[in-house]
């Protein structure tokens, strides 16, 4: 059973990674609508709207390993865990919030991307991988 304090932990990674991707995509024009919005099928990362696009983003934040003098690790790549049921998941939950939102953009298109983001021990953006139209 997981301790209290490392769900915290998790979840302020989690927190993190979010914040590195939302400035991200700030950077790229677009204005964020919601961010761990619930429905009642899970929660959606980030939605995000510039103007023309939607987009429904699936965050996922890794924390580099310690590096060791003797053996350099190459950093850990989030998103290779990325599985049709996330997918699946993403598609299901950006359809209830387009169903129950009443003030939702008039988009031209919708797109679904992924984000990965690794941060060192100090909590210093290392990498971010954005994949856009992931699905």
């Amino acid at each position: 059973m997981a301790m209290p304090n490392s769900v915290d932990h998790r979840r302020a990674l989690g927190r993190l990674g979010e914040d590195f991707a939302s400035q991200h995509l700030r950077a790229r024009g677009f204005e964020p609508l919601a961010r761990n919005h619930r429905t009642r099928f899970g929660e959606i990362d980030l939605i995000a709207f510039d103007g023309r696009t939607l987009i429904f983003v699936e965050v996922k934040t890794l924390r580099a390993a310690a590096p060791r003098l003797d053996a350099p690790r190459p950093l850990p790549r989030p998103l290779d865990g990325l599985r049709w049921r996330q997918r699946h998941r993403l598609r299901q939950l950006a359809t209830a919030w387009l169903s129950e939102t009443d003030s939702k953009p008039s988009a031209a298109d919708i797109r679904f991307d992924a984000i990965g983001v690794v941060v060192d021990r100090e909590d210093r953006l290392l990498r971010l991988d954005h994949i856009e139209g992931a699905w």
